[in-house]
């Protein structure tokens, strides 16, 4: 088989790295890639036009596209890669929707009985403002289309609530968008990734990610700082409890609607006191929580992908994980996630152990050859172990070893697992 993963992050080269251990080994394509990735698989630069994508598949024979970031899903790639002839992995963009637009997305939330936090919609400045002048603090202002990972303000006050509407509705820092105005919810998050064929939910080993950039969730929102996986006091029957009140009911619903959900149906979930909340959904694999699932997955994932695209294809399929901890660091590049910035030289791959995983997000290869930072998150470091302890200490381990200009890095990443398990 010829299988193409679009995108150029963490993630795909999880991916990639996934799909490369299926018994049908198959040939490797990515666009557009990143040094990482480049030396795992053939890259083709096809730009991120949807036109432009789906004629590259189609030129290339491939026998499946699976599709690695939001945005395309939401501008109908896996619908245009269809009509092509070309088997694509991913929902269609009329149900990529549900990440594409929060207020669509707390409609259907609304309608399935899925808990998720009070909000109201703010359509512009003058009502975002009357609305502040009597919400409760903290409050949480959301934009309401795609915005990287980075379109959330958390407001302690009313006057840093004001400002937060300025960045939206004058100087549009995530473009023109509604905007939607959460109750601040409390507790500890866990991300459920599952893999939907249109009528059933398999679900996926749980994760925790850090979006904060600094220790104890300070600073501001990332993409992603790092993960770990799984998650202490998850096990089997409450990850199905989860899914029953959760995914189930938003499949279900988006089936009846006739727009059916095939792909990764990704909750990002808040553990309040008074039970699991949504604070958002995803329609793909998540980043950098597929970087600590994908290399505990025993099963083909290739397989899952195919039987996903069909209905009911998943209805007897299994997802079996190895016992192993996984820990992911995230290696930063300097300003982010306010600016980026771009090559610089990256020094010690090479000194990295063969038992951790190494996957590029933002890298590129200079006129000389060097692998050098391409801005944003730069490296994603895994490492693997009996324990979260061991992971965690391997993964650190190997991350001290790799230096460019402007490293950033959590230092707290799993330590919450280390604590629980071994009180436990």
């Amino acid at each position: 088989m010829r299988v193409l993963v679009v995108g150029g992050g963490g993630r795909e080269h999880a991916i990639v790295r996934a799909l490369a251990r299926s018994d049908a080994k198959p040939e490797l394509l990515s666009t557009p890639g990143n040094a990482g990735i480049c030396a795992e698989a053939r890259c083709r630069e096809a730009g991120s036009d949807v036109a432009a994508i789906v004629d590259a598949a189609a030129t290339e024979g491939c026998d499946l596209v699976v599709v690695g970031p939001e945005a395309p899903l939401v501008e109908g790639l896996v619908d245009a890669l269809e009509a092509r002839g070309v088997p694509a992995f991913g929902p269609s963009a009329a149900a990529a929707r549900l990440e594409g637009s929060k207020v669509h997305a707390k409609s259907l939330m609304a309608e399935a009985g899925v808990p998720t936090a009070g909000h109201a919609v703010l359509r512009t400045r003058e009502e975002a403002l009357e609305h502040l002048a009597h919400a409760p603090y903290p409050a949480v202002l959301k934009a309401d289309g795609l915005a990287a990972g980075k379109g959330v303000i958390i407001c302690s006050t009313e006057a840093e609530a004001r400002e937060a509407v300025d960045a939206f509705f004058v100087e549009r820092r995530f473009g023109a968008t509604e905007v939607v105005l959460e109750e601040y919810l409390e507790g500890e998050e866990l991300s459920l990734l599952a893999l939907c064929d249109g009528e059933n939910v398999l679900a996926l080993a749980p994760a925790q990610d850090y979006k904060r950039i600094q220790d104890r969730d300070r600073g501001p929102n990332t993409g992603g700082m790092g993960s770990y996986s799984p998650v202490p006091g998850f096990d089997a029957d409450r990850i199905e409890e989860i899914i029953d009140t959760v995914h189930r009911p938003i499949v279900e619903l988006m089936r009846r609607r006739g727009t059916p959900f095939h792909g990764v149906l990704y909750a990002g979930l808040m553990l309040t006191p008074g039970g699991p909340k949504v604070l958002e959904f995803n329609c793909r694999f998540g980043d950098p929580e597929t970087q600590a699932v994908l290399p505990r997955l025993k099963t083909d994932l290739l397989e899952l992908c195919l039987a996903a695209r069909e209905p009911g294809g998943l209805a007897d399929a299994r997802a079996d994980f190895a016992d192993a901890w996984a820990v992911t660091v995230v290696l930063a590049s300097a300003g982010y996630p306010v600016s980026l910035s771009k090559g610089d030289v990256i020094r010690g791959l090479d000194r990295v152990p063969g038992d951790v995983e190494v996957t590029h997000a933002g890298t590129s290869r200079d006129a000389s050859g060097a692998i050098v930072t391409a801005g944003g998150r730069v490296l994603n470091v895994t490492g693997l172990g009996p324990t979260p302890g061991a992971a965690r200490a391997a993964a650190y381990g190997a991350a001290e070893l790799i230096e460019f200009e402007g490293r950033q890095m959590r230092t707290d990443i799993a330590e919450r697992a280390v604590e629980r398990v071994a009180a436990a």
